[in-house]
Parts: structure tokens; sequence; C-alpha cells
């Protein structure tokens, strides 16, 4: 059991069954009633976000999460498989397990599975993937000193706003956590 008092940006917690991980805390102290804090929490599962207002000292249930490094392999009927690079072991999931990690998931690529009491139940992705582009507009002379940006679909079938000198082939460093475009690989 954990307090609320203790909760901090990184901890999991089972709530209603489910797992979910603190992204932000306050602790509140109103001038009149009781204290409360109020947390932003992610639910691992489905990487859904959203606030929650706990009472000062309520108790929660800690979430021991196992992490292993795994490559994925393929994708069979909405089934994804990742395999431990040590043991050779193969470990299926489903579409909505991944949710938006799909975007820019690729074969062969190394992520971290998440596993609670000896079960995946989602994936994490290194910070930065690089992506091919296989569809974009042409840029345009003399374009670039707006600085503007257009619209690129890349390998994985994500779509996402690159600068205007971006071309179908070019590979591109994407950030897994916000989704923009960093830089041309």
């Amino acid at each position: 059991m954990i307090s609320t008092n203790d909760l901090r940006p990184g901890v999991t917690v089972e709530i209603d069954g489910e797992v979910y991980v603190v992204v932000e805390f306050q602790h509140v102290k109103p001038g009149k009633g009781a204290a409360f804090v109020r947390t932003k929490i992610k639910n691992v599962k489905t990487g859904q976000v959203f606030e929650r207002n706990f009472r000062a000292g309520e108790k929660l249930n800690r979430a021991i999460l196992e992490r292993k490094n795994m490559q994925y392999l393929y994708e069979t009927d909405g089934t994804y498989y990742f395999m431990d690079t040590q043991t050779y072991e193969q470990v299926p999931l489903t579409k909505e397990q991944l949710g938006d990690a799909l975007k820019f998931l690729k074969e062969n690529l190394e992520v971290m599975v998440v596993f609670y009491e000896g079960k995946a139940i989602g994936i994490e992705l290194p910070t930065f993937v690089d992506l091919k582009v296989v569809e974009t507009e042409p840029g345009f002379r003399g374009d670039t000193a707006t600085g503007g940006s257009k619209p690129a679909t890349l390998e994985t079938g994500a779509v996402v706003q690159v600068p205007l000198f971006v071309e179908i082939g070019d590979v591109v460093r994407i950030d897994t956590r916000t989704g923009e475009y960093l830089s041309r690989v």
C-alpha cells in the first residue's frame, strides 16, 4: 500500500483493478476543508490520461510492473508478436493493448514490453524512432522562407507534420511521446 502523500511522477498504482502511472501530482491545501492530492494519471493498458483527486493520506495499492526488452516481429489478424532477445520466447499483444504505440511500430524495432502479474499488458516505445516518408506533397522553391509544414505519411501509416523540404523517401526522426518531427536522418 502507498499513501497518496507519497505519489510522484512515474509511480504505478492499482485503482479499480486497472493499472495507472502518475504523470503529474499536486498537493492542495484549501482554506476550507481537508487537503487533497490532485493527480493526472495514465492508464498503462489503454494510454488514456485523466485527472483524479484523492483525499490526503488515502491508501492505494502499489502496482509493480516488470519491463523486458523485446523485439517486434510481425502482425497476424490483429495480434502483434514480440520476441525476448535472450530466450527467444514470443509474446502476443492485441491492437487494444498497444493503443497509440501502433502509429510508430515497425518490424525489428526494440521496445520495452510491460508485464503486470506475469501478463503482458502493453509496450513502451523508444523515445525516438526513424521512419521513412512514403507520401507527401512536393515542396516548392522559396516555401522555406515561411517556415511552414505539410502532412507526411510514414511507413507505419502515421501522419505527421514535417517541414516543406522533406520529400518522399527521406528518413525522419520522430518523437514517440508527442508524435512530432525532429529531424531528417
